[in-house]
């Protein structure tokens, strides 16, 4: 579902990338530099598209990759905190250790999530990066529509 949901993002972004690079390339160049005989689009056009496309996809990908480590490292600590406040015999200052040791892991993770953020804001327009945060939180709420759904979907097999 995740790599779904990747795909989707990274082909609808690619299309936003490739309209606004078209559309400031063809400004930027004599319309002959760009139209060829038959009104298409020059290879030079074509060759700067595909090179951004490759920039904008890395720095996706190392977003979600952040994303994904802060997850799993969440997880194991969460696990962590659960085991000690369940076990009577762990001290206090075992609760605290891990709970100082959580709240540098939650500011390391956030520093580590607004650069990756930034890095792919950066070869983005404006309108671009309006678009992303918008397809961003889009993807959020559908994500959470599918989980909910899967969750009726097992209590309803489940019901006797």
């Amino acid at each position: 579902m995740r790599r779904l949901g990747s795909l989707v993002v990274a082909v609808l972004l690619l299309a936003g990338v490739a309209e606004a690079q078209g559309r400031q390339n063809r400004r930027a160049l004599p319309p002959d530099a760009v139209l060829g005989d038959a009104g298409g689009v020059s290879p030079a056009e074509i060759q700067r598209l595909f090179d951004a496309y490759p920039a904008f996809l890395s720095r996706v990908r190392a977003l979600q990759d952040t994303r994904r480590r802060a997850d799993v490292e969440r997880t194991r600590r969460m696990q962590i905190l659960r085991r000690l406040t369940n076990d009577h015999a762990s001290s206090d200052n075992d609760l605290r250790t891990q709970l100082r040791e959580f709240d540098d892991f939650d500011t390391r993770v956030a520093a580590d999530l607004a650069r990756a953020q930034e890095a792919v804001l950066q070869v983005l327009t404006l309108r671009q990066q309006a678009r992303y945060r918008l397809f961003q939180e889009q993807m959020e709420r559908r994500k959470v529509d599918l989980l909910m759904r899967a969750r009726q979907a097992n209590r309803a097999r489940q019901a006797p």
